[in-house]
């Protein structure tokens, strides 16, 4: 039977999309979603623009039809907006009318009255979900866009062969494979000896074959792998074939560190790429500062400080590393940036570093990665764990999202990294707290 979803402002403004991403069913969106989105349509970032993209499309929606008589879509559904049920009077007193959510709450509970089990309220409002469950509404949140975190691709495995096999790889450092299910495209395989599992060997896949690490065991910038999952960090960052490379990792795992370590080898020493360019999403661990002053570099400072920290710690051999740091910043070598400023532009030949990429939307991820020109490559590091974004967690964040419609493609690589390095501290603290 037709199901009737009622969308929350949220869902909206995270993914515009929604408006066509339950079929055959009916979407309802409550005029108080809409007064609320107009509320947001002059925001310069990701939640201004997809105001402004939901209110572009119900325009040409309404071209066809009174949407608030309902019309149909495309893909079999109807869409309504509805401007009745504004409020519910059996509701508790302490659920004010003034608000947007107990507005939109009221539409879902009385449509409920009239239609049951059919009715469910799309939120990706943790409180509004559980409101309406006490009120006895059907909630759940946005899924269209969600991986299940827990089995993510972690971009290695195990696998074991016989020792012919093994001998093989060693003598002819590769390994013909042909056996089904095959690995994705630069998936990292640990080779063990069947009949002596204390034999083994690092390797990747690549087109039905078993190669052995390249850069796996390299120095770059002074720094060098300590264990297998930074070795096949740095086969990836340093394969100008792979153009797209995601490093998942707790805190303290080094991938931001490997990254910038890649790309001053890759920029400043063999001269692959015109320039590293490092960014970050502008969002708050807790309490905001509000507005800084000064220029852009001025107020990008303050975001930016656990770069230029790992920066000055790899250009710790020269004489004065913050003053080599402003040095290469000054020659175009190294830019840094904000998500804010990448709308509209085209980076070619560049090496680029988006850290903390766990506090993107599919969305802003799609903006990124289109922004990406001829001859560049990019690395985007994360835990999806610390997510400091209000409205995603660790399976609708774009970093995952990414990494799983991206992990059968040939240009594209990625590592989960497991043990901490920062320091026994830092590991503890990762464990325990």
């Amino acid at each position: 039977m037709t199901k009737i979803y009622v969308l929350d402002t949220n869902v909206l403004l995270h993914d515009p999309g929604a408006l066509f991403s339950f079929k055959e069913n009916e979407v309802i969106i409550p005029l108080a979603v809409i007064e609320e989105i107009d509320d947001q349509k002059k925001r310069q970032d990701e939640i201004g623009k997809n105001a402004r993209l939901i209110s572009l499309l119900l325009d040409r929606l309404r071209e066809k039809g009174n949407l608030a008589k309902g019309i149909a879509l495309q893909n079999g559904g109807r869409l309504r907006i509805e401007v009745n049920h504004q409020e519910a009077f059996d509701f508790p007193p302490t659920l004010s009318s003034h608000k947007y959510d107990n507005r939109i709450l009221a539409i879902a509970h009385n449509l409920t009255r009239e239609a049951g089990s059919l009715v469910r309220l799309v939120t990706k409002d943790l409180n509004l979900r559980i409101k309406a469950d006490v009120i006895g509404i059907a909630a759940e949140d946005y899924c269209n866009d969600k991986i299940d975190f827990l089995d993510l691709y972690k971009g290695f495995r195990e696998i074991y062969v016989s020792p012919q096999d093994l001998e093989s790889f060693y003598r002819d450092n590769g390994l013909d494979w042909d056996k089904a299910p095959f690995p994705a495209p630069h998936e990292f395989l640990i080779l063990k000896n069947a009949e002596n599992r204390s034999q083994s060997a690092l390797c990747r896949y690549f087109r039905r074959r078993i190669q052995s690490l390249v850069n796996g065991e390299s120095t770059n910038w002074g720094i060098k792998s300590r264990n297998k999952e930074q070795s096949f960090a740095f086969e990836l960052l340093l394969d100008d074939t792979v153009n797209v490379v995601t490093l998942v990792g707790k805190a303290g795992t080094g991938k931001t560190l490997l990254a910038l370590a890649a790309g001053l080898e890759k920029v400043v020493e063999k001269r692959d790429y015109r320039r590293l360019l490092i960014m970050r999403p502008v969002i708050p661990m807790g309490d905001d500062l509000g507005y800084l002053p000064g220029t852009k570099e001025e107020k990008l400072r303050p975001w930016m400080q656990p770069i230029y920290d790992s920066l000055e710690f790899l250009l710790r051999d020269g004489s004065d590393p913050a003053r080599l740091l402003d040095d290469l910043v000054a020659k175009g070598m190294i830019e840094m940036g904000a998500m804010t400023y990448i709308r509209g532009r085209s980076i070619p030949n560049q090496f680029i570093i988006c850290d903390e990429a766990q506090n993107l939307s599919p969305n802003m991820i799609k903006t990124l990665i289109t922004r990406v020109g001829q001859g560049s490559k990019i690395i985007l590091t994360g835990d999806p764990e610390q997510i400091d974004h209000p409205y995603l967690d660790s399976s609708s964040n774009g970093l995952t999202y990414l990494v799983e419609k991206f992990r059968n493609e040939e240009i594209a690589g990625h590592v989960t990294l497991m043990k901490g390095e920062r320091s026994a501290v830092a590991e503890l603290g990762a464990k325990l707290l």
